[in-house]
């Protein structure tokens, strides 16, 4: 059962220099909560260099391609589908602008303000746009039906029906709790 105004899906990775930094990790992971995002699938994971090309594609004439590659391919990153309301431009403004130096000076208290070393290294990924983030989402969940969870978890996640696991660092449908509304 679909909810009316739907919430929406973004993909959110955390780079492989965050992950090396326990503080920085729980200081954006702390921020994604304090956002009102949920975590509807979470899963850490060393993305592989085809993976990362793949991933990368639009970027393949660019200068910054191989770097950019290479590094996302280097070690662990958190990989995450987050919902909430308007859920691409409210990550898209939580991670501040792509360059790290505009990040800085414009959104100093952004993700990338904060925690960004140079573009390649600017802390987070996020969707630009809908399509997009049905792309990347298949890209790191192939198992995850988009369709199937508006048709069958949103409501949940919309009417915060949920309970936290901390340490999978992900949000749990509760049915436990108060009937939804019909």
């Amino acid at each position: 059962m679909r909810s009316n105004n739907p919430l929406q899906l973004t993909l959110a990775i955390l780079k492989p220099h965050v992950i090396k930094n326990p503080f920085a990790l729980q200081k954006i992971r702390q921020l994604i909560l304090d956002n009102d995002f949920k975590v509807v699938r979470s899963r850490r994971t060393k993305i592989t260099f085809s993976e990362a090309s793949y991933f990368y594609q639009d970027h393949k004439d660019k200068f910054f391609y191989n770097r950019l590659v290479t590094f996302m391919s280097s070690g662990p990153s958190d990989i995450h589908i987050l919902a909430r309301d308007n859920a691409i431009v409210r990550w898209r403004e939580l991670m501040g602008p792509t360059k790290v130096y505009q990040a800085q000076y414009l959104a100093p208290e952004s993700i990338r303000g904060k925690f960004g070393l140079s573009d390649t290294r600017n802390a987070t990924h996020g969707s630009d746009s809908p399509d997009s983030a049905k792309r990347e989402i298949k890209v790191f969940f192939n198992d995850f039906n988009i369709d199937e969870w508006f048709d069958n978890e949103e409501i949940y996640f919309k009417h915060e029906q949920l309970k936290f696991d901390q340490d999978l660092f992900l949000h749990i449908i509760d049915k436990s709790l108060k009937p939804l509304p019909s």
